[in-house]
C-alpha cells in the first residue's frame, strides 16, 4: 500500500518531493540524459512545482539538466568552442585576445542558460556608445553567435539569444578613399626626386603595380621574385604578434586559398625589382636574418631585418607631411592654394591600385585574382564605384553638349 505524504500544511506531496527540516522543499530526480541523480531546491512548493514543469519541459525537448551544465558560463562555453576550432596560431590569438579584451568581463560571467537576448543587444549598445566601429562589433558578434550555436547544438539552450541582435549597433567604418590619379603622381614624384626618400621609389611602385596586402609586400624574399618570368609568388605573410612567446615576426599563411596566387608583373613593375635589388647591394643589407625558416626579404630596414608592418605606414605618412610642407610653401610663393595630400596607409595604396586597374576595365575575375579577392562581391565595390563616375561624367558631357548646340 503506497504511503501518502505530506508537508506541514497538509498539501500532499508527489514523488520526489521532500519537505525538509530547513522549511525548504527539494525534488530529486534523474537526467534521462546523462542518468545523473539531480535535486532542486525551492522555498515553498508553488516555486518548486515550477521548476519541475521546466525540468519536464527540458527533458522533453531533449534539452540537458545536469547541474553542472546550468552554472557554465559564457566565457567556459567560449572556451569549449575555441577547443572544437581548427584554426591558424595567428587566428586563435586574435580571437582570445579579443574575448579577453571585450567580452570576458563584461557579459561573460553570465551563465549560458540565464543569457537573453537583451544581455547582448545591452552589451552592443554599450560597445557603439564606447565609439567601436560597426565593424568591430560585427568582430565580436561573430565569436559569440556560433559559441552560442553550440550550446545550441548541445541540447544545453533552446535557442542562439545572440540572433538578429547585431542589428546597427556602432559607427559607420570610415571609407577609405583611392589616390586619385593626380594624387598618386604627385605622391610619386615627390618621393622620385626626394633625397630622404626615393629609396622607397621601388617599393611603392611594386605596391601601386600588384595591389599586395601590406603583410604580403613584406613578407616577400627573393626566392618569390621571378624576373625572367615576370611573375611574384604569393603564398606566405609576414606578421608582428605576440603567438604566446612574446612580440616578433611570424610567417603566416593566407587566410583563405584565394591569397595564394601568382601575380604577373608590368614592365614598370620588374623595373622596380630590379632598382630594389640594386639598393640593397649598396646598403650592404643583412640577408642572413630568417623569420620561421625565410631569409633574404626584398624589403628590410638598414639592420637587414624586415619592414615592421607599421612601420610602411609610418614611412607613407612622412611623406605626406613633407610633401604638405613644401606644397605649402610652394602654394605662398605661386598665389595659389595648396592642393595638399591626404593622410594614407599602406591600405590605401592597396586601394589605389585595384581602383587603377578596374579603371583600365581589366576583366572583374583577373582583378579579383590578382587581388586575392575571398568574394568577388569586394572586387565588385571598386567596379561599381568606377562606373558609377564614368555615368556621371558621361551625363555631364551631355549636360555641356546640349548647352553648346542650343
Amino acid at each position: 500500500m503506497a504511503i501518502s505524504r505530506k508537508d506541514p500544511k497538509g498539501r500532499k506531496l508527489r514523488e520526489g518531493e521532500n519537505w525538509r527540516n530547513d522549511g525548504r522543499y527539494s525534488y530529486r530526480y534523474t537526467d534521462v540524459r546523462t542518468g545523473k541523480r539531480l535535486t532542486v531546491y525551492a522555498q515553498d512548493l508553488p516555486e518548486l512545482r515550477e521548476k519541475e514543469k521546466q525540468i519536464a519541459k527540458d527533458m522533453e525537448d531533449n534539452i540537458l539538466t545536469d547541474g553542472a551544465i546550468k552554472k557554465m558560463t559564457l566565457n567556459t562555453l567560449f572556451e569549449r568552442y575555441m577547443a572544437t576550432r581548427e584554426l591558424a596560431d595567428t587566428t586563435r590569438v586574435s580571437y582570445v585576445r579579443a574575448w579577453e579584451n571585450r567580452v570576458k568581463d563584461e557579459i561573460g560571467n553570465i551563465k549560458v542558460v540565464q543569457l537573453l537576448p537583451s544581455h547582448i543587444k545591452a552589451y552592443y549598445a554599450k560597445l557603439s556608445k564606447a565609439g567601436y566601429a560597426y565593424s568591430t562589433i560585427k568582430y565580436i558578434h561573430n565569436l559569440l553567435y556560433p559559441a552560442l550555436e553550440m550550446a545550441v547544438d548541445d541540447d544545453i539552450i533552446r535557442k542562439n539569444p545572440a540572433k538578429s541582435s547585431i542589428s546597427d549597433y556602432g559607427k559607420p567604418a570610415e571609407e577609405k578613399e583611392a589616390l586619385t590619379v593626380s594624387q598618386q603622381e604627385k605622391f610619386m614624384e615627390f618621393v622620385k626626386q626626394s633625397n630622404v626618400y626615393n629609396t622607397y621609389y621601388p617599393m611603392f611602385t611594386i605596391m601601386i603595380g600588384t595591389g599586395l596586402r601590406c603583410g604580403e609586400l613584406i613578407g616577400l624574399t627573393w626566392k618569390d621574385i621571378n624576373i625572367k618570368a615576370k611573375t611574384v609568388n604569393v603564398d606566405h605573410q609576414l606578421i608582428y604578434k605576440n603567438l604566446g612567446d612574446g612580440c616578433k615576426f611570424h610567417i603566416s599563411t593566407p587566410k583563405t586559398s584565394s591569397g595564394i596566387r601568382i601575380i604577373p608583373m608590368t614592365q614598370e613593375v620588374a623595373k622596380a625589382f630590379e632598382e630594389q635589388r640594386k639598393i640593397n647591394f649598396m646598403l650592404a643589407k643583412d640577408k642572413s636574418i630568417e623569420v620561421d625558416g625565410y631569409s633574404g626579404f626584398v624589403f628590410t630596414a638598414k639592420s637587414g631585418r624586415p619592414l615592421m608592418p607599421n612601420g610602411v605606414n609610418s614611412v607613407l605618412y612622412n611623406i605626406v607631411d613633407a610633401y604638405n610642407k613644401t606644397e605649402v610653401e610652394r602654394a605662398k610663393k605661386e598665389h595659389r592654394k595648396a592642393e595638399l595630400l591626404p593622410k594614407f596607409s599602406a591600405h590605401v595604396m592597396r586601394h589605389t591600385a585595384c581602383t587603377r586597374m578596374a579603371e583600365c576595365r581589366m576583366d572583374v575575375k583577373v582583378l579579383q585574382y590578382i587581388m586575392g579577392h575571398a568574394h568577388i562581391d569586394v572586387t565588385m565595390e571598386v567596379y561599381n564605384h568606377i562606373g558609377e563616375l564614368t555615368r556621371i561624367e558621361n551625363e555631364i558631357a551631355r549636360l555641356d553638349s546640349m548647352v553648346l548646340n542650343a
